[in-house]
């Protein structure tokens, strides 16, 4: 049902803009937010899980080879005696 009153008419338009406006704003406070986090996050220096990942994966194969080369010395002073 449509009114047929200016007053509510011009009420319902300011609504739907003041509605508009506050999502806008919440928009904009969301964007401004995130771009602060990143820049905290950049200025702190931290590393990205990825990188983590990639050095744990790298660890693990540097100690599988520092095990190999124990083995290895241990099993050439057994052949020396």
């Amino acid at each position: 049902m449509q009114s047929q009153n200016p007053f509510l008419d011009e009420l319902a338009k300011m609504t739907t803009s003041a509605m508009s406006l506050a999502q806008a704003a919440g928009d904009e406070a969301k964007s401004a937010f995130r771009a602060q986090g990143d820049r905290f996050v950049a200025e702190m220096d931290l590393v990205r899980r990825e990188e983590v990942e990639a050095l744990r994966a790298e660890i693990a194969e540097l100690r599988a080879e520092v095990a190999a080369l124990k083995t290895a010395k241990t099993q050439s002073k057994a052949t020396e005696v």
